[in-house]
């Protein structure tokens, strides 16, 4: 008898056991989804890529005055779309042969209201208005063409390899311009005045500057077309 109600409490003492060990326990965990969930895009830094930014569209006037092929070349993307004031479109080849040979040239190159859309950390675009004084765009044919007169221009920029590239530029010349322009975008030099923007550019035959270009299809060009030029 005393054995029996041994086996008996040993029983219960082990379904008891058992029962704080599983039957209150809580739902099976799952696997963490953490590790599938997609990193979150870094939140882009406005300020510096807008200060960016307006320092090459700032930067064709000094481009346009010394001539420099080579900051073209670092600012345009091999593949830049670029379309001029007459519809046609020019080349990053083009824009520097162009800058080099001096067959582009103003008395002053100057860009307004300058806007800066930033779409995420590595894509942005300019907007503004670029006003030519005493332009002049040297064509194939030998000739030169009046380019003076006010563009209005967009230019489109991507950052690669951490730099930032002009990938798309197109400038229309404004057909009734306004009396009096307003304040000049600002300058990463300081001065309020000369900025030359990639937006406008002029080129013989491609186009200089997205707003300008030395062609009779002159356009300016936002990155080294007469009407823009890009900064290294």
């Amino acid at each position: 008898m005393k054995r029996f109600l041994l086996v008996a409490i040993l029983s219960l003492a082990t379904a008891l056991f058992a029962f704080s060990q599983f039957g209150c326990a809580g739902p099976p965990t799952t696997p963490s989804t953490n590790a599938n969930m997609a990193t979150p895009a870094p939140t882009p830094d406005r300020a510096a890529i807008e200060k960016e930014l307006l320092r090459i569209e700032n930067d064709f006037a000094r481009v346009l005055k010394e001539r420099d092929g080579e900051a073209i070349r670092r600012v345009e993307a091999d593949d830049i779309v670029e379309i001029i004031p007459d519809g046609s479109t020019t080349t990053k080849e083009q824009d520097i042969a162009d800058i080099k040979a001096g067959n582009l040239s103003a008395d002053s190159w100057q860009v307004f209201d300058a806007k800066v859309t930033v779409l995420d950390a590595d894509a942005a675009f300019v907007t503004g208005r670029t006003v030519v004084k005493g332009g002049k765009a040297k064509g194939p044919d030998g000739r030169s063409m009046d380019i003076s007169g006010e563009y209005r221009f967009v230019d489109t920029f991507a950052r690669r390899d951490g730099q930032w590239k002009l990938v798309a530029t197109a400038i229309v010349k404004i057909q009734q311009p306004a009396a009096v322009p307003t304040k000049p975008s600002p300058s990463p030099s300081g001065s309020p005045a000369m900025k030359a923007s990639p937006a406008a550019k002029a080129s013989p035959t491609a186009k200089p500057s997205p707003a300008i270009k030395a062609s009779p299809a002159m356009k300016p060009s936002p990155a080294t077309s007469p009407a823009k030029t890009k900064t290294p």
